[in-house]
């Protein structure tokens, strides 16, 4: 039986997720005076992780509307 992929940005129970390059990573950085240690983790093996492509050190902006409200999270990869 042949399995077929799943697209999991297609669920709306996902939120946007979206890798930052590396001006706006530096920029956030700044913004939060911090460093990337000091961001919540993901997992380089999350399957969000695989399907954007990112690798350990990659930063992730996670866009949340909840009520009309949009709040931004944010995960380093590791």
């Amino acid at each position: 039986m042949e399995e077929k992929e799943i697209n999991i940005f297609e669920s709306r129970i996902v939120p946007r997720h979206e890798l930052l390059n590396d001006e706006e990573k530096a920029l956030l950085l700044n913004e939060l005076n911090a460093g990337p240690g000091q961001l919540p983790k993901m997992n380089a093996d999350d399957p969000v992780s695989k399907k954007l492509g990112a690798k350990k050190g990659n930063v992730v902006r996670i866009t949340r509307v909840s009520e009309g409200e949009t709040v931004l999270y944010y995960r380093v990869v590791v």
